[in-house]
């Protein structure tokens, strides 16, 4: 099977992309180095800090509703499933 031409198909993007190849300049993507360092290194503490601020009643509420969708059931039924086996187990 031929491999796809990975050319833009829009023509300005084409058109930069082929001053960039035959000037030997990189095209400006128009983002600052800094910037996106900075924005790479809270993207990979985010999530960490996130867990440890979370309880663990939240973090079980967040998990359901994943579950939930995932299965495509309705979160409000996962719920009630959850809050009824709580109160089973709690019975003597």
């Amino acid at each position: 099977m031929p491999k796809r031409s990975s050319k833009p198909r829009d023509l300005n993007a084409l058109a930069a992309s082929m001053v960039a190849e035959a000037t030997g300049k990189p095209v400006d993507d128009g983002k600052n180095p800094a910037a996106v360092a900075l924005g790479r290194l809270g993207g990979q503490k985010g999530g960490k800090a996130r867990a440890e601020k979370l309880t663990p009643e939240r973090r079980r509420e967040i998990a359901q509703k994943a579950a939930a969708a995932r299965w495509n059931i309705d979160s409000d039924e996962v719920s009630r499933a959850a809050h009824s086996r709580v109160i089973d187990d709690a019975a003597p």
